[in-house]
Order: C-alpha cells, then sequence, then structure tokens
C-alpha cells in the first residue's frame, strides 16, 4: 500500500529564486527555472547542502551548530497568503526575493498548513518534500524596510500561519515558471493526542 496519495489539489508556480551569497541579508534573485539537486535548487548558497548547521528552531533537540541534516533547503510561500501578509503590512504587492524565497506557488488553498512529509511533484518528476510550517522572523522584516520604511516591523505577526513551508529536493529534476505540481500527502490519520 503507498504511504503517500495524490490529491486532485495542483499548484501553479509562479515565482522561483536562489539566494546568493550575502555578507548580510536573505534577498533572494528571481530565475525563470531552477535545477533541484539534493542538496537543493543550483546556485542557492545560503541554504543549500544535504546538512547544516543547527539553529534556534532545534535547541530542544539539539546545542546549537551541532551538523544535522538539511531539511530547510527550499521556503516555498503559496502566492495567495503572500498577497494576505502585503495587505496586513500594508503594501501594494511583496516581493518574494526579499523574503528569501525559493518558490512561490498559486492554487493550494491554507498551504502553510499542508502535512508535513507531504510532496509536490513537477512535470519532470522533480520532487520536494514539506519539512513544516517556515515560522516568521525578523530578518525578511529588515529586508522590507529597506525597501518600504515603516512596514518591515509588522511582517513577523501578519506572517504568521501565512508564511509558508520548508522544504527539501526529495527528487533531482527542473522547475519553471508556470510548472503545475501535484500535492500528494501522507495516507495515515492525525494523530489523536494532540
Amino acid at each position: 500500500m503507498p504511504a503517500l496519495k495524490p490529491t486532485e489539489y495542483y499548484a501553479t508556480i509562479t515565482w522561483l529564486g536562489v539566494v546568493p551569497a550575502q555578507p548580510n541579508g536573505i534577498q533572494a534573485v528571481a530565475r525563470d527555472m531552477v535545477e533541484a539537486r539534493f542538496a537543493g535548487f543550483e546556485g542557492e548558497v545560503v541554504h543549500t547542502g544535504q546538512t547544516r548547521p543547527s539553529c534556534v528552531r532545534v535547541t530542544a533537540q539539539h546545542p546549537r551548530g551541532t551538523e544535522i541534516r538539511n531539511v530547510r533547503q527550499l521556503s516555498v510561500i503559496s502566492a495567495e497568503e503572500l498577497a494576505l501578509i502585503a495587505g496586513d503590512i500594508d503594501v501594494d504587492t511583496l516581493d518574494p526575493a526579499l523574503l528569501g524565497a525559493s518558490m512561490v506557488i498559486s492554487g493550494i488553498p491554507n498551504f502553510t498548513h499542508v502535512p508535513p512529509n507531504a510532496r509536490l511533484q513537477g512535470p519532470s518528476g522533480a520532487t520536494i518534500t514539506v519539512d513544516m510550517e517556515n515560522r516568521p522572523c525578523i530578518l525578511p522584516g529588515k529586508e522590507i524596510e529597506a525597501e518600504a520604511p515603516g512596514h518591515g516591523a509588522r511582517f513577523k505577526a501578519a506572517a504568521k500561519h501565512r508564511r509558508g513551508v520548508t522544504a527539501w529536493v526529495e527528487r533531482e529534476g527542473r522547475f519553471a515558471i508556470g510548472d503545475r505540481l501535484r500535492l500528494h500527502v501522507p495516507d495515515q490519520p492525525a494523530w489523536a493526542h494532540l
């Protein structure tokens, strides 16, 4: 019996980007197409690698700086949720580059809350695995503030439960703007003890 079931939910890629080496900041550079490799998107420097040093998000499990599996290679955001964040911080549009985004998709409702371990698979076969909700931090707010003074400080609150997900590459291949991705979810009930 398959552990993952295909859904009838599809997303369209509307934006792609990579974060090159930068002395400060997380700003991404837009791309029309990316090659997904097991270490992440080609051209990505800041979040690439099959392992990474642990950070504040996992200090309950590992001392900060411990080498762990990199399940945060990618930051995937919903265009619909991005528009809600923009409205809440009172800007017309919010450039995903300012959030250090890897991919913006459109078409999956409540995207930030798709189940952990869900997959998004593209027409090339390239597949990414959802780690979990990407909790907002202050870094995008700093990038937004530099572009739109007076609006960046509102980002963290506005992005709560709308920041998208972190993900990692399960199968290599190509992703391009306009690609249609199918959502696959784990075939299991929700854990009853939460």
